[in-house]
């Protein structure tokens, strides 16, 4: 890659930062698409990334075909965004993106969890944390680290599955948005928007014995490391999906149906099968376009023909 190219990348990774707000996630994988697609061009172009013209963006979008639909629709999104900032900021006179053919990507329905799968789980997991809050209160020595984790782990899938958090909304919660006597949380989400987030009884009572334990850092769930000397940083999310495929384990639950994003998609559709509107769990779960919400109609629409399918007459003839 070019170091005109670098250059360019990240003048374009630092606006969408800037002026639009772009979450981390978005611009780890937008540097990341656009840094790969500069490699490859150089090979291809003497002008990279920056001067690539339309037949070499096909030759390279040619080269994605083994990617799943929704990875080409993600790296064409980086190329068009980057192509329309080199225009917008008179450093090309032509976008050569525009002549791409989007991909045609199909939304999968979101893997989910049944009632007595989470029943199971949450039993396991709050039962390992009582007992490790008696083992506690009986000893006047410091707490070990199992005890601490079992608290931990408890507080969070309450998080996830009573509140419908993101994993990085999660993790990255800052301790000054904990106050126990509320029943609701300010969570900064996608596009660095802010919304209200409700606490069931139970997560409020697993962060009223979390907090003690947490120590004083700025996060509400520092990383193991972090605990003891109070460093900047939060659990990650590859932590907290270990932590919830193991206690899926434990539970008796095969740990490959489940993830802190299936704990989400369990809350939106177990909200949706008590009754809950479209609206209400849009706000809920942080979603900007009311369409990404309805995918969950059509996990209700699918239990619905389940259950005609079993429980009807005609399903025994």
């Amino acid at each position: 890659m070019s170091d005109a190219d670098s250059a360019l990348i990240t003048r374009y990774i630092e606006m969408l930062a800037a002026e639009r707000g772009a979450s981390a996630n978005t611009i780890d994988s937008y540097r990341r698409d656009l840094t790969h697609a500069a490699h490859l061009l150089t090979d291809r172009t003497p002008g990279g990334l920056a001067d690539a013209d339309v037949a070499a963006l096909k030759d390279l979008v040619g080269s994605w075909q083994a990617l799943a639909a929704s990875s080409v629709a993600r790296k064409m999104s980086s190329l068009r965004g980057f192509y329309r900032f080199l225009c917008e900021e008179g450093l090309r006179g032509d976008d050569p993106s525009q002549v791409l053919e989007r991909p045609t990507t199909r939304r999968a329905l979101p893997k989910t969890l049944t009632h007595d799968d989470v029943d199971a789980l949450f039993a396991h997991a709050e039962a390992q944390a009582r007992q490790a809050i008696d083992r506690m209160a009986a000893s006047d020595t410091a707490p070990t680290i199992r005890d601490i984790a079992a608290v931990r782990a408890w507080t969070l899938l309450e998080m996830l599955y009573g509140s419908g958090l993101r994993a990085s909304e999660l993790v990255s919660l800052p301790r000054r948005s904990l106050a126990v006597d509320r029943a609701w949380l300010i969570v900064r989400g996608k596009g660095d928007k802010e919304r209200l987030v409700p606490l069931s009884d139970n997560a409020r009572r697993a962060l009223a014995a979390w907090a003690p334990l947490s120590g004083d850092g700025t996060w509400l769930f520092p990383a193991g490391r972090a605990m003891a000397k109070a460093q900047p940083t939060h659990l990650s999310r590859i932590a907290l999906y270990q932590l919830v495929r193991t206690l899926a384990a434990q539970a008796g639950i095969p740990p490959t149906r489940i993830s802190p994003h299936v704990l989400r998609h369990a809350f939106a559709t177990h909200l949706l099968e008590g009754g809950a509107d479209l609206r209400s769990l849009q706000t809920l779960l942080g979603h900007a376009d009311i369409a990404t919400t309805e995918i969950y109609t059509h996990v209700e629409a699918q239990r619905l023909v389940e259950l005609v399918n079993k429980r009807h007459p005609l399903a025994r003839r």
